[in-house]
């Protein structure tokens, strides 16, 4: 298998965004076929002259759009797909709510297999029991809650991941037997609950912000359902755009 060498890094357009062009126009144009392998990490790593993040970036954004798909212990294959039409963008939702240089602890509350409730149900289409993770966050002197419902299948080894130092996030993107491809946000002004008051330091009845976030694959399933509530003074939202073709 034979590729050129076409990364130019003069160009403002990110490296990552690059190799996302260069595959998906081999894919696009029948040069790699349907069942084509495409050339390991390590080995893309040294045509291109980029880092394993990079080029681990694009391959899972290929993935997610169905270009091309991971068969562990054997490698990356093409999965053929046609192109889409007009221009697609790259959203990235940031985690950062509160605002620039501020600390932010995270503690883990509660964990483990529970029965969810009937809205839980409702949002990731399902009976069975999921995996709850109940945190605390203290932002400088503001405290919020995160709860976090993920069906069972998603992370099989969820219970052994030390999940009080990284993001969910990550997590699901590195090991989940699917990945997150759409997020729908929904934010509210809701009123503190008796059991949440004395965690929040805050009033009963006070009012405070609420974010739910359902994550969807690219198959449309429910990949995980969180909630934050809190009621912070400053939250800030960032969202960025990235053209990919």
């Amino acid at each position: 298998m034979r590729i050129e060498k076409t990364v130019d890094r003069g160009s403002k357009e990110k490296l990552y965004v690059q190799i996302y062009s260069i595959i998906s126009g081999r894919i696009v144009s029948g040069e790699w076929p349907d069942g084509t392998q495409i050339p390991a990490e390590d080995e893309l790593c040294r045509i291109y002259d980029v880092s394993k993040v990079t080029v681990r970036e694009a391959i899972q954004e290929l993935v997610r759009e169905g270009y091309l798909r991971r068969q562990q212990g054997k490698g990356t294959f093409v999965t053929y797909t046609m192109p889409h039409p007009g221009i697609v963008m790259r959203t990235r939702l940031l985690d950062n709510m509160h605002g620039e240089e501020v600390t932010v602890r995270k503690e883990i509350l509660e964990r483990g297999v529970r029965e969810p409730s009937d809205e839980v149900k409702k949002v990731l289409m399902t009976e069975e029991d999921v995996y709850y993770v109940a945190s605390r966050k203290v932002v400088n002197s503001e405290r919020y809650k995160e709860e976090f419902f993920i069906p069972l299948f998603i992370l099989p080894d969820i219970d052994k991941q030390n999940l009080a130092d990284r993001s969910l996030y990550d997590l699901i993107e590195e090991k989940g037997t699917k990945k997150i491809f759409k997020v729908t946000q929904i934010m509210e002004v809701t009123i503190v609950q008796e059991n949440l008051a004395a965690m929040l330091r805050m009033g009963e009845g006070s009012p405070a912000l609420l974010v739910s976030r359902i994550h969807n694959s690219l198959d449309g399933s429910p990949v995980a359902y969180s909630r934050l509530i809190g009621g912070g003074k400053k939250h800030k939202l960032q969202i960025e755009f990235e053209r990919i073709k």
